[in-house]
């Protein structure tokens, strides 16, 4: 267990740091600046939540001295059987309240409270596939559902027997890609397919790529350079979606700074019949794009410090095994398995998902040294 002082001294320095920050997110010239603004904003939530465990360290440390003094001095049983319970109960919540503050003290990923771009594709396997990608699309619509998140499809290529060969949605709500980024990489499936007649279990495969959306102001981005296209969307929407040119395409160039080569970035959006509001999610997509590829070196120095790569890392790396004939559900990054894949299917990942942060913040304890 930590020295005590230890980590008062630690919390002492976030208690003038609060003060300031509090300050500063009042003052007419920052709240102008609104990329510092913002930035000041979000680290005002995080130091608040450590004074608020500051103040329960202390409440606690303080209970169990005043609890120690009482039954050196009391004689009297009743008083001394409330300053023993007391003396119990706070040498059982002290260690509780180390660990959420050795947690607060993990600096957090500035990644974590935005909101995300998930796209699925169906990979090794043909139609069967697409089928899957469209089975992990419907997972996540209803893990969405259960969560309160809103999410919005912003372009799909349907699959000949169904599923999609690939579909982008973005997702909004509390702390998306904090929860989502676990999601990335292989998803793979084991199963009859809907095409087998000889009744064979075949493996195939779909990839999940979890990007957080990018602020404005983010990454910077010449919109005079944008080269836009207008095309009519196909699917259901009735006589409107043949008539109007609601779909949005966009391209442009853009340097890499990893490797200085330039590329070409092409983005469609079909996810509203309003053309502007399509422009709009494009726009958010090629931001997030461009962030997602000049924070992979970030992302990347991440996962080499680390040994198990949780939720950062190779996107191509094999994640997850759904496997149908023994209703199997098998995370191998943490060695997690279990036995309920109709209700997984049905969008119930949350304990998935628990185990893979519970990793994952031991890791970064670990790397912190707390």
């Amino acid at each position: 267990m930590p020295d005590n002082n230890d980590i008062l001294q630690k919390l002492d320095g976030i208690a003038g740091r609060f003060k300031e920050v509090s300050t500063l997110i009042t003052d007419p010239s920052v709240i102008a600046d609104q990329k510092r603004y913002v930035r000041l904003t979000k680290e005002y939530k995080e130091l608040e939540r450590l004074t608020e465990a500051r103040r329960k360290y202390v409440q606690t440390l303080g209970n169990i001295e005043e609890a120690k003094e009482i039954l050196a001095s009391e004689q009297d049983p009743e008083i001394r059987k409330i300053a023993n319970e007391e003396l119990e109960t706070g040498q059982q919540r002290l260690p509780e309240i180390e660990e959420e503050i050795k947690l607060l003290l993990i600096p957090a990923d500035p990644e974590d409270g935005k909101n995300a771009i998930v796209e699925i594709r169906g990979g090794t396997g043909g139609d069967e596939a697409a089928i899957f990608a469209g089975d992990l699309f419907r997972m996540y619509s209803k893990y969405c559902e259960i969560k309160g998140w809103s999410a919005g499809i912003s372009s799909c290529n349907e699959g000949a027997s169904g599923g999609f060969k690939e579909i982008i949605f973005t997702v909004s709500g509390d702390n998306v890609y904090g929860t989502l980024k676990y999601e990335s990489g292989v998803h793979r499936v084991q199963r009859v397919p809907q095409t087998e007649t000889q009744g064979r279990v075949h493996t195939s495969a779909a990839t999940v790529a979890v990007l957080p959306e990018a602020d404005e102001f983010d990454v910077e981005i010449n919109e005079g350079e944008i080269k836009w296209d207008t095309f009519r969307s196909s699917g259901a929407g009735g006589q409107n979606v043949n008539k109007v040119e609601s779909g949005v395409r966009l391209r442009y160039m853009w340097k890499n700074p990893n490797t200085g080569v330039a590329e070409e970035i092409l983005i469609e959006c079909t996810e509203t019949r309003d053309q502007p509001k399509n422009k709009e999610r494009a726009l958010s997509r090629l931001r997030s794009f461009i962030y997602d590829k000049e924070h992979q070196k970030y992302i990347d120095d991440i996962a080499s410090r680390r040994k198990t790569m949780v939720s950062t890392g190779d996107r191509s790396a094999k994640i997850r095994t759904y496997n149908y004939p023994q209703g199997r559900i098998t995370d191998h990054r943490i060695n997690y398995t279990i036995y309920n894949l109709a209700a997984f299917m049905n969008g119930d990942i949350q304990d998935c998902i628990d185990h893979l942060i519970v990793a994952e913040n031991a890791e970064r304890i670990k790397d912190s040294e707390l």
